[in-house]
């Protein structure tokens, strides 16, 4: 990239991921969480807005764990338009919002939050991530796969209804609490039956024989470099495994998947179509989430990264 000369002010706020489109008044917006200093948001919705000339500017707000709404009200009353919600709040934000989504009332949790007109307007656009990153990036349609969730806790929650929507031929929804997985069965009977979709779910002995076309770990096991509970023989060659973890390296999952032949990925792309949907929710206007992905590749990649 050639270097330019820029203002001091533009250079700084670029520095710290802050948006800088506009010589005027911009609209505020911010990711709320805690913590929430290694968020890659700001940088994302900075580079969003400067492809879409829109107006604005974003950056961190650290809530403590005990004042999210304080906060959010206080930014609210600054003139804030909107707020990503990261964890640990989006069930308060759920239970904040004066007006839902339905796929944030499928999920029992808010990401994107919009005030307009006195209104708190609650989103979710985390499922919408995972299945724009999955078709569009990664180019694995849904329509027609057999599709193999692991986890039935929030992140699984989240990205259900979304997946429903694009008419799969089968859904299983696997975790190492069984229950907790036929709870999501029966809450989602009926969009799977609207969308042809034969959906099951519950503990291991539920993954049926036979290799699936998407494996999703939606489980924090990564985390702790742990596999899910999984059989080897639901991984092939024309599978995709995908870990909703991101980090510099391929996650424990990801390694596993491809020892087996599997096609590995993680959620980097879902963190950037989430965001590029949240940011299409508040402006109306949906940016290209490809070149941001890109940068933050290369961003992870680089030796300070690590």
């Amino acid at each position: 990239m050639s270097q330019t000369t820029q203002p001091a002010g533009q250079a700084a706020a670029q520095a710290t991921g802050e948006s800088v489109v506009g010589a005027g008044p911009r609209d505020r917006y911010a990711v709320i969480g805690n913590p929430i200093a290694h968020s890659k948001s700001p940088l994302i919705h900075a580079r969003f807005a400067e492809q879409t000339g829109e107006a604005i500017e974003y950056t961190h707000l650290l809530a403590p764990l005990d004042a999210f709404v304080p906060h959010v009200r206080a930014f609210m009353e600054s003139g804030g338009r909107g707020l990503n919600v990261t964890v640990p709040f989006k069930l308060e934000a759920h239970a904040l919002a004066t007006k839902l989504s339905p796929r944030a009332a499928a999920a029992g949790a808010v990401n994107t939050l919009r005030f307009e007109a006195g209104e708190i307007y609650g989103d979710n656009t985390d499922g919408f991530g995972l299945v724009r990153d999955i078709e569009v990036n990664l180019a694995t349609p849904f329509k027609g796969a057999r599709i193999l969730l692991l986890g039935a806790g929030g992140a699984a929650r989240g990205v259900v209804l979304p997946m429903l929507g694009r008419a799969p031929h089968t859904l299983t929804i696997v975790n190492r609490t069984a229950e907790k997985a036929s709870e999501l069965v029966d809450q989602f009977g009926e969009a799977a039956r609207e969308a042809g979709c034969r959906l099951t779910g519950g503990g291991a002995a539920a993954i049926e024989p036979g290799t699936y076309d998407v494996i999703i770990n939606a489980t924090a096991g990564s985390l702790d470099a742990a596999l899910p509970e999984v059989e080897d023989s639901a991984f092939g060659n024309s599978t995709l495994a995908y870990d909703m973890m991101y980090g510099a390296q391929p996650t424990v999952f990801m390694q596993h998947a491809q020892t087996l032949g599997a096609r590995a990925a993680d959620g980097l792309g879902m963190l950037v179509e989430q965001a590029a949907e949240s940011f299409y929710v508040w402006r109306g206007v949906r940016p290209n989430g490809a070149p941001v992905l890109e940068e933050l590749r290369r961003i992870l990649a680089a030796p300070s990264a690590t």
